[in-house]
């Protein structure tokens, strides 16, 4: 077990806290409530993103980007938009500093720099995307508009995490312009089903496609889809949205397009996005007591060789190996790091690769080199065998594929025990407290039970799932009339 971490049964959110310190993936920051992504934090986020830029390119979408500004008057035309983000939003109100006249070692703000117009620092861009917008479409011949941008908001919070929970985070956010209704619920649908793929198959993270109840929808939109895991501490976590922004957007910027038969009509819109929350989603999926645990596909080195040895003639020797064996598994398209630093001794870096989630190990001592073979451990079973150094090539590319679908597998099984179904509150009740995890029970459907249930026990409704088929029953609370059964959870 890696040295002085918490376990998960402990506490598991000193557990995570210190999981995310400790294998270097980021730290807390001079500026309160933002966080520094370290280098192997930020490798992970890389392949994150170039997976998903890619299957949005895939889907036909092109990247942009636009100011991390927003002027306040454009940000309160969509009113439930900017309801809804006003309690999170930071906002620049001048624009210079100058010595404090008294102290010289000081500076203060130049009260003769006000700015004529305050500027919010965006929560979200939908409103400074379609300002744009306007400029941009006339015709049905300047839609569909499917856009993308990779950047970073900010959503003033008092209480943070790591990863899950920052003032300043990264992430994507599609926006796009449709020139019917049909065309924006299809890409609603398409880019929730895109996050659902990257989840289950990158990331190794089973999750449940669904929309959210009325109260949990993202602000001023008409729908939202999402996709919601599950992670080991029983709770849930939104790992995705896609919103159907209906015409709300375009009507509060007056954003008309002639159609074909020659009418002015108003756009129809959509917004989507994942952020760096992903990064914190992947720890609590997979990770143990020893540390991270990383699904092949993400991480940024899959396998590491080091060398056991004394002296520099048997280091000699064994880099020949090593040098040859991870040129040819780089030729197989798998990412190597051989680690012949003489700084750390092997059990120190055998407990560091353990820490950081390395899918596979290679030691090779002097006796390995007499007997033509190597130590190969595993981090997701922690594993060893002894692989003959003709084998290692087809064994290590078999393990990227076997410890991807494990780890899959495992989260999954994990999943499925717990959730469960129940019919009355007093087993919803007991449920939560002594198992957790995704309950599925009737609602009535009104916000008012919604608020209810939150109130008297902390559990929110995640999702009412797609593929959940219809079946008449009676509310968990109230007794009234239900046709589906919602998934409830207490959640990040």
């Amino acid at each position: 077990m890696a040295k002085n971490l918490t376990t998960r049964e402990e506490d598991y959110s000193k557990w995570y806290n210190e999981l995310v310190v400790k294998a270097n993936l980021a730290e807390n920051s001079a500026v309160r409530g933002c966080m520094v992504i370290k280098p192997y934090g930020y490798a992970i986020w890389e392949k994150m993103q170039a997976q998903l830029d890619k299957m949005f390119k895939e889907t036909g979408h092109e990247n942009a980007y636009f100011p991390l500004f927003v002027p306040k008057s454009l940000f309160e035309a969509e009113e439930k938009n900017a309801e809804g983000f006003a309690k999170e939003c930071a906002v620049v109100t001048h624009y210079r500093l100058k010595t404090d006249p008294e102290d010289k070692t000081k500076l203060i703000v130049d009260p003769d720099a006000k700015l004529e117009e305050e500027l919010v620092v965006r929560p979200t861009s939908e409103a400074i995307i379609w300002s744009t917008y306007k400029g941009w479409i006339q015709s049905y011949r300047d839609l569909p508009i499917l856009v993308n941008q990779w950047a970073n908001v900010v959503r003033w919070e008092m209480r943070t995490r790591l990863f899950l929970r920052t003032a300043e985070f990264l992430w994507q956010e599609g926006h796009t312009a449709h020139a019917t209704k049909a065309e924006a619920l299809a890409e609603t649908e398409q880019m929730n089903n895109v996050y659902a793929e990257f989840a289950e198959s990158f990331m190794a993270m089973p999750v449940i496609k669904g929309r959210k109840t009325e109260s949990e929808r993202f602000a001023g939109a008409e729908d939202t889809y999402c996709i919601e895991a599950l992670m080991q501490d029983g709770k849930a976590l939104q790992a995705g949205t896609s919103h159907f922004l209906g015409q709300n957007f375009a009507k509060a910027f007056d954003v008309k397009f002639a159609s074909k038969e020659g009418n002015l009509e108003h756009v129809w819109a959509t917004s989507w996005g994942v952020s760096t929350r992903l990064m914190g989603a992947l720890v609590m999926t997979h990770s143990d007591d020893h540390g991270l645990v990383l699904p092949p596909n993400l991480a940024p080195i899959q396998v590491v060789i080091v060398p056991i040895y004394k002296g520099e003639e048997q280091l000699g020797q064994i880099s020949e190996v090593a040098n040859k064996l991870a040129s040819d598994l780089r030729a197989k398209g798998i990412s190597v790091k051989y680690d012949d630093r003489d700084t750390q001794k092997p059990g120190w870096k055998f407990a560091q690769y353990e820490l950081q989630g390395v899918p596979v190990r290679i030691a090779i001592g002097p006796k390995d080199l007499e007997k033509g073979s190597v130590e190969l451990a595993r981090r997701d079973t922690l594993k060893k065998e002894f692989v003959a150094q003709d084998d290692v090539v087809s064994k290590v590319e078999g393990l990227m594929t076997e410890i991807q679908e494990n780890l899959y597998e495992r989260a999954n099984s994990f999943r499925k025990e717990h959730t469960t179904s129940v019919d009355s509150f007093e087993e919803f009740k007991k449920v939560l407290k002594e198992k957790g995890g995704f309950i599925s029970a009737h609602w009535d459907g009104t916000a008012e039970t919604e608020a209810k249930i939150k109130e008297m026990t902390k559990a929110t409704i995640r999702l009412i799932p797609f593929n959940e088929e219809k079946e008449a029953g009676a509310c968990v609370l109230t007794g009234k009339p239900s046709e589906q059964r919602v998934l409830f959870a207490k959640a990040y």
